[in-house]
Formats: C-alpha cells, sequence, structure tokens
C-alpha cells in the first residue's frame, strides 16, 4: 500500500494536469466560468429555504447556512460517485498506453469535485460568519480531521463505482436511483431531530453521510465539534469503502484493460 500511494504521488504532475484540463475544458468560453459551480448549491437554497423555513418554522439565518452546508456535502459525495462511474473509461487512453495506478483516474474525478467543494465551503463560512459573528473559529479546526475524512471516503466509492461500472455498465444508473432515495433518508434538507422524534433515530446514528454531515455543520453552522460518535460512524464507513476499493484495484490493476 505504501509503494503504491508512493507512486501516485510520483506521478502528481500528471494527475493533477488532469485535473487542470478537465476544469478548463467544462468552463472554456463561459463567462461565469468555475463560479457556476456555486450557482446550483446556492440557488437550490435559496428556493428550499424559502419554503422549507416556513414548514419547519425554523429562522431563515439559521436554517440557510444548515441547508447549504448539506447541499454541499452531498454534492460533493454523490459527485464523486456518479462521476466516478466513468473515470475509467474517461482515461481509457492513458490506462492502455501506459501502466499507471487506476487509482489516480478517480482520484482525478474527486479533486475536480473538491474544487466545487471548497469554493461552496467559502461561501458557506462567509454566509455564517455575516450572520453569527465569528463564534465558531474555535471549533473550525476540527474539520482537518473532518475534511481529509471527507475526501478519503469520496475517493473509495469513486474507485469502487468505477471498476464496477466498467464490468457492470448499469452501475450508474442504479447509483444514481439509489442516490435519490438515500437523499431522502439522509437529513439534508431537514433537521435530524424530525427522525428522531418519529423513532427513525436509527437512519441518522448508522448513517455515515449523516455522520459527515455532522462533522462539517456543527463547527461551522453551531460552533460546537461533533460529537465523537459521528467521527467513529464516519471512520469506519470510510475504513469499510476503503478496504474494498483497495481489494477491487488488487484484482482489476492487470485485467481493467481487456474491458475498457
Amino acid at each position: 500500500m505504501t509503494t503504491y500511494l508512493s507512486d501516485i504521488w510520483r506521478l502528481r504532475y500528471f494527475w493533477l494536469s488532469l485535473v487542470r484540463n478537465d476544469l478548463r475544458s467544462r468552463y472554456r468560453r463561459s463567462v461565469i466560468g468555475i463560479g457556476w459551480s456555486l450557482l446550483h448549491p446556492v440557488a437550490m437554497t435559496a428556493v428550499l429555504c424559502t419554503v422549507f423555513s416556513q414548514l419547519f418554522r425554523a429562522d431563515v439565518y439559521s436554517y440557510a447556512p444548515f441547508l447549504l452546508a448539506g447541499l454541499l456535502t452531498w454534492n460533493f459525495i454523490t459527485s464523486a460517485a456518479v462521476q466516478g462511474c466513468q473515470c475509467f473509461f474517461l482515461g481509457e487512453t492513458y490506462i492502455k498506453q501506459c501502466p499507471t495506478p487506476l487509482a489516480i483516474y478517480p482520484l482525478r474525478t474527486v479533486l475536480g469535485a473538491a474544487v466545487h467543494f471548497c469554493l461552496g465551503l467559502s461561501v458557506l463560512l462567509v454566509m455564517v460568519w455575516l450572520f453569527h459573528g465569528f463564534s465558531n473559529l474555535p471549533a473550525l479546526p476540527s474539520l482537518l480531521v473532518a475534511l481529509p475524512l471527507l475526501f478519503v471516503f469520496a475517493w473509495a466509492v469513486a474507485t469502487c463505482a468505477g471498476l464496477v461500472n466498467v464490468m457492470f455498465q448499469d452501475t450508474q444508473h442504479l447509483t444514481e436511483v439509489g442516490l435519490q432515495i438515500v437523499f431522502y433518508l439522509t437529513p439534508i434538507i431537514y433537521p435530524p431531530e424530525m427522525l428522531r422524534m418519529r423513532r427513525l433515530a436509527w437512519l441518522v446514528d448508522f448513517n455515515p453521510i449523516a455522520a459527515m454531515l455532522d462533522m462539517l455543520r456543527l463547527p461551522i453552522c453551531e460552533a460546537r465539534i461533533a460529537p465523537l460518535e459521528s467521527f467513529a460512524v464516519a471512520a469506519a464507513a470510510t475504513t469499510a469503502v476503503v478496504v474494498c476499493a483497495a481489494a477491487l484495484l488488487a484484482r482489476a490493476q492487470q485485467r481493467l484493460i481487456f474491458y475498457l
């Protein structure tokens, strides 16, 4: 594993150039450019905040950051999963020409999504500071654990999705349907207390995405560090997905080229 990660780091200029080219081609000749990546979560936050703040009788100044944090995290994970399904097909030319570590190609996808996520996160922080001041600064260092954990989780998910999709190309469609279901079962647009009040606490307690939402939302929006249970659930889920991704990579490293 150490040798494998060292090889990935040695080729960092290669996959960084791929990420840069992806972003350039996506926003080429666009007036707003990469700012378009902020339009969807911000617009959805404005619309949903207008509607659901009335339904939940929540304070707009508290609900808007809560909602934006949820949408940003969800969009990052779903982008990694859905776009990760195509990561090896997009890198087919390079895979056939040179024997590079296969994990580079889902890493390329996740880094592109991470750029958009970080831009949105900066907007979220500015929003919170404008609405509530800088009271969350003491809790923000916990993001130094939460963000790398979220990134590794997304990288492993993209790897698994990409490898399975090469073998079974209906995977992307199944992933999109499954994520739609998970979206409504996860407290993204509504408070987790709504599930707990209806005896559905297990949808929060054993949901790794809900745990990652807590790790990001609580320090940013509520100025407090997430409980250790959230870190434990997120770490356990990340470990499980990483082990699965590593096992799939070990089996596919030499044979994937024959399926492309």
